[in-house]
């Protein structure tokens, strides 16, 4: 069992050490654990400032990596909000700093946070998916530095009607553009724990990027407390063999390692 998007006090929005996460991830039998915690420059919200300091957040990942060598494997990641003004931002910081695995998701969508739902104010839901995915499009077309697009299908999470159109023509588009780049999607199971009926993204949306030859496939909880480590970690693995997935995948050095499920 792999948990590849987890978060620690290192994020604005976790206050749990990076220890109780490893030692609750140990007694629930995760091999694989990649802390992944926030950098989102210019995130709207005034209350959260989405930012730690590289050097210390290495050092911790370091010592803790040693610490529980032997009982389970200690990754150091990193998730980025992006927006389209900060692209050559990040790219700089990524291109300096050192992480096993990056991934690239979309908090913030035309200036606004998608949490507090000011996002959708103001727009019909059929705009808002479109304006999302649309802006998401245009960041990965000229930004390169990371490994997946974390929770794809992230507005759907704040506002979702079955019958509004979810807009697969720029979905497709966007896994043109990644695929051939080598990169991946994470499937983020902690669209069940927020009323969603699937994890992120839906199984259409796998099946797509399967249909159009990905391969790169990694599962995280996206846990910002102990008790949801590995969450729903078997049965992403059933939907994703059921779909014709054969592997899924780790990081090291940025580079992908497949795990035959």
């Amino acid at each position: 069992m792999f948990d590849y998007h987890v978060h620690s006090h290192f994020s604005a929005d976790c206050d749990v050490h990076m220890n109780e996460m490893i030692d609750q991830a140990v007694k629930k039998g995760i091999k694989e654990l990649c802390f992944t915690d926030h950098i989102d420059y210019d995130y709207p919200d005034p209350n959260f400032r989405f930012e730690f300091d590289v050097k210390e957040y290495d050092e911790t990942v370091q010592r803790l990596k040693q610490r529980y060598k032997g009982k389970i494997d200690v990754k150091k990641g990193v998730e980025i909000g992006i927006q389209p003004h900060l692209v050559d931002r990040y790219t700089a910081l990524l291109q300096r700093e050192s992480f096993d695995f990056i991934i690239c998701s979309m908090h913030t969508t035309d200036g606004f946070d998608l949490h507090s739902g000011k996002f959708f104010e103001g727009r019909t839901l059929h705009e808002a998916y479109e304006t999302y995915y649309t802006e998401l499009f245009t960041c990965i077309q000229s930004f390169n530095e990371y490994s997946v697009l974390g929770h794809l299908d992230l507005v759907k999470r704040y506002r979702y009607e079955p019958n509004v159109y979810h807009f697969h023509d720029i979905i497709e588009e966007i896994f043109k553009t990644i695929i051939p780049r080598g990169k991946g999607i994470e499937v983020n199971t902690s669209g069940f724990r927020s009323g969603l009926q699937s994890g992120m993204p839906s199984k259409d949306i796998l099946e797509l990027y399967k249909h159009l030859g990905g391969e790169i496939v990694t599962i995280g909880s996206d846990s910002h407390t102990p008790n949801t480590l590995g969450d729903r970690y078997e049965q992403t693995v059933q939907l994703l063999k059921e779909i014709g997935f054969r592997y899924v995948a780790t990081f090291e050095n940025r580079n992908p390692i497949f795990h035959k499920i």
